[in-house]
């Protein structure tokens, strides 16, 4: 009787999930079936809705439900706390697994070439991120002692870092942050927060529900410039084209024409202002440059040769996210991608047996957490029909105690899926004593403790 395909997929985020799901609704699941183990650096399953998505965004984090469906299920594994390559490599997964699927996404900043990025209060986007959604690998604490603030970018992203820097530490304490975020946030000094883009309201590329939320706020005035409304044939296009992007313009209309409130902080969104360099004194951020845009009848810009200096002292930067090299793998430094097709990955102009990618780590940063469910079916689709040609590898040691057995001989100490749920309960119960839902466990070794001890006090 023939075993279960052994398949490996390294990141527990949506996209190494949605491959595990996709896996198991494939025809090989039923004959010869699939066995599925999950590797996560970090202790916690689902990467980016975890560490990614803003704390007062529980809607999305409610997606975290029907990943816990695909888990829950007895062919899937979960090892966390290990990382890759540190503590299993790719010869290492080779020798158990028929085949490898790779969802490492992305959680670092992408490049802004700009002059002053270096200087002290210069800040990407996906640090402050990892802070503010307790990341257990980064500082307990962040400077927040700018009264006026510069966020560049037109992105969700922009807009998740510009709300947090603008709304209160009150406002965000129902949410899961934990104690040390709360703190650094009540010493948060900023009462104004602006955000620059390059072009017109028709090409920024927020959600029209993460823009709206803006003025939820009692504490933001959302303050939008009348003269930044602004629109070309190829603006006009794109919104007849594109109903969120006319949805988009429009929210901006109006509150571009609204008479200004008295809100107590005020966040400000500029369109037609490309960032030309980061102005610094001693070492610190002092203020922003910007060159005035114009349309240039195709929705694209061109500079205008006016300049302004803006009056800030920390500037973030939310020009999009990359993801990290892998080794052992090939990796295309200009787009921070695997090199692949449609998920095998491709070295030299040939596949490599028995490997492939989805998530952000196949196509880039880009989309919401649901496009990933595409790549992991084109993937699986591949590797199934590699299985059925014969062009998987066979591993030497397939049994599932194989690999447990690695990873206790190498002393690595792994959480497994009943651990979460034991975390889990330890987050809830933290929460209940303050009345909020959850309060998320920042510290690594405090995570490991909670998903591994039998019962949680």
């Amino acid at each position: 009787m023939p075993r279960p395909i052994r398949v490996a997929i390294v990141g527990a985020g949506p996209a190494g999930i949605y491959a595990a799901d996709a896996l198991m609704k494939s025809d090989v699941a039923q004959d010869p079936g699939v066995s599925i183990d999950l590797f996560e650096r970090m202790p916690a399953p689902f990467g980016l809705i975890r560490y990614g998505v803003a704390p007062d965004h529980p809607r999305i984090k409610g997606i975290v439900t029907a990943l816990h469906q695909v888990l829950d299920k007895p062919q899937i594994r979960l090892f966390g706390n290990v990382d890759y390559p540190g503590d299993i490599s790719l010869d290492d997964l080779h020798q158990f697994y028929d085949a490898l699927i790779f969802s490492t996404g992305a959680d670092a900043d992408r490049d802004l070439v700009v002059p002053g990025v270096e200087l002290d209060g210069s800040y990407g986007a996906a640090d402050f991120v990892s802070w503010y959604d307790g990341h257990p690998d980064v500082p307990r604490t962040w400077p927040l002692e700018a009264e006026k603030v510069a966020v560049l970018g037109v992105g969700n992203v922009a807009l998740d870092v510009a709300r947090i820097l603008a709304k209160t530490a009150d406002e965000l304490l129902p949410t899961e942050i934990p104690a040390n975020v709360y703190e650094g946030l009540a010493a948060n000094r900023a009462v104004e927060v602006h955000v620059f883009g390059r072009r017109g309201p028709a090409q920024a590329k927020f959600s029209p529900m993460e823009l709206r939320e803006l003025d939820h706020s009692p504490t933001i005035e959302v303050i939008v410039d009348p003269e930044d409304i602004d629109y070309d044939d190829g603006s006009i296009a794109t919104r007849r084209g594109n109903k969120q992007a006319d949805m988009v313009a429009s929210t901006l209309e109006n509150w571009a024409i609204r008479d200004a409130g008295n809100r107590p902080h005020k966040l400000f969104l500029h369109f037609f202002e490309s960032p030309v360099e980061i102005l610094g004194e001693d070492g610190r951020v002092v203020g922003l440059r910007t060159e005035r845009t114009e349309l240039d009848g195709t929705g694209n810009v061109r500079g205008t040769g006016r300049f302004r200096d803006w009056d800030v002292q920390s500037a973030y930067r939310a020009v999009g996210y990359r993801s990290a090299e892998l080794a052992k793998l090939p990796f295309d430094e200009l787009s921070g991608t695997v090199p692949h097709q449609a998920g095998r990955v491709v070295e030299s102009d040939a596949h490599l047996p028995s490997t492939y990618v989805t998530g952000w780590i196949k196509r880039g940063p880009v989309g919401l957490i649901g496009h990933t469910k595409g790549d992991a079916n084109e993937t699986v689709a591949c590797l199934v029909d590699d299985y059925r040609g014969g062009r998987l590898r066979t591993p030497d040691e397939p049994g599932e105690d194989a690999v447990t057995a690695f990873l206790e001989r190498r002393g690595v100490t792994y959480t497994t899926w009943e651990g979460w749920k034991r975390l889990d309960a330890h987050e809830r119960a933290l929460g209940e004593s303050q009345g909020r839902e959850r309060v998320k466990v920042v510290e690594r070794a405090e995570m490991v403790r909670a998903s591994t001890a039998d019962t949680v006090a």
